[in-house]
C-alpha cells in the first residue's frame, strides 16, 4: 500500500516502508534503515524523523521485532515490563538477533519486488537499530559501501550500565546475558564491523557519556586503526531519542533529528555516489 510517495507492506514477514529515488531505476543506491527502541520506535516514525531528505536513493525502513505491527499485546508498556524483568535476555538480545537474521530474506524479497539491482548499499541504524546494522555488517550478508550509526549501541554492557544508573538498579549478569553482551560488543568486534569501508557515528551531546558517547569514540578509534573512513559527530542539544514520546506514529521532525538527517544525507551522497 502506498502512503504519499512511500510504499508500505511486509517482506518475508518484516514490516517495511520504502521511499523510491527521484527516478526509479535498478542501479540506484539503496539505504536500509532500522529504528530505535526509544522514539522513533517504528519504521514509519523513523522515516519521519530521518527521511534522508533529498537523497537520490531507495530508502528502505524495516520494522524491528516486537515493535510497530509486531508489538506484543500491551504495546510499549509490555515492552517496558519485559525490560524491567530482563532487558538483555527479553529485549536487546532477541530483538537484535531476529532483526539481523530476517534481514537477508526480507532484503532479497524487496530487491525482487522493486527491481533493485546493482546499486551500492548503505545501512542506517539508531540505537539498537545501529546494533542490527553492525550485526548485518559482521555477517557479510550483503556488500555495504557506507553506514551511518546514530546513538549507537557500541558496547551493550555500557548501555545496560547507563540504563541501570538512570533507573537506580544494577543488572544481574549471567552467562547467557554475558553471551549477548559479547555478541553486541562492536568495539571488540571492530574487525568485523570494518567490512564497511565508510562509517559515520553520530551521538548526542546530551546522551549518556559512559553508555554511548565514550563507546562510540572507542569504536571510531578501532575502525580508524583498520583503515575505515570514519567520522564521529557530536550533535549539540541532542539526547538519545530522535523524536518525542510515544514515537509510534510519524511526527514533526525535531531540530536535532534534522541535523542528523543532514549529516546522513551528506555521508551517503559522498560514499554511495548519489547524485545531488
Amino acid at each position: 500500500m502506498a502512503v504519499g510517495t512511500a510504499i508500505t507492506g511486509t517482506a518475508a514477514g518484516v514490516p517495511f516502508l520504502v521511499v523510491p529515488p527521484r527516478v526509479e531505476r535498478a542501479d540506484a543506491p539503496v539505504v536500509v534503515a532500522w529504528h530505535l527502541m526509544d522514539p522513533p520506535r517504528t519504521e514509519a516514525a523513523f522515516a519521519a524523523a530521518l527521511p534522508l531528505a533529498g537523497l537520490d536513493a531507495w530508502r528502505v525502513y524495516l520494522g524491528l521485532p516486537l515493535h510497530g505491527a509486531r508489538f506484543p499485546e500491551g504495546g510499549v508498556e509490555e515492552l517496558m515490563r519485559r525490560g524491567y524483568e530482563d532487558a538483555v535476555l527479553n529485549l536487546y538480545g532477541p530483538v537484535s538477533a531476529q532483526a539481523a537474521d530476517e534481514f537477508g530474506p526480507a532484503f532479497a524479497e524487496l530487491r525482487e519486488r522493486f527491481g533493485l539491482r546493482g546499486g551500492p548499499v548503505g545501512l542506517l541504524g539508531g540505537s539498537l537499530g545501529a546494533a542490527v546494522a553492525q550485526l548485518v555488517l559482521a555477517s557479510r550478508a550483503v556488500e555495504v559501501a557506507a553506514a551511518v550509526l546514530v546513538s549507537p549501541v557500541s558496547r551493550l554492557e555500557s548501555v545496560v550500565a547507563a540504563v541501570g544508573r538512570l533507573f537506580g538498579v544494577e543488572y544481574p549478569w549471567s552467562e547467557p546475558s554475558l553471551e549477548v553482551a559479547r555478541r553486541l560488543d562492536f568495539v571488540a568486534r571492530a574487525a568485523e564491523v570494518a567490512a564497511c569501508p565508510a562509517t559515520l557515528l553520530v551521538v548526542g551531546a546530551e546522551d549518556d557519556e559512559e553508555g554511548f558517547r565514550q563507546p562510540a569514540a572507542r569504536l571510531r578509534d578501532a575502525l580508524v586503526q583498520r583503515s575505515v573512513t570514519t567520522d564521529l559527530v557530536v550533535v549539540p542539544g541532542m539526547g538519545h531519542a530522535l523524536a518525542e514520546e510515544p514515537g509510534i506514529e510519524p511526527a514533526p521532525q525535531l531540530p536535532a533529528a534534522a541535523e542528523v538527517d543532514r549529516l546522513a544525507v551528506d555521508w551517503f551522497t559522498r560514499h554511495l555516489g548519489c547524485e545531488r
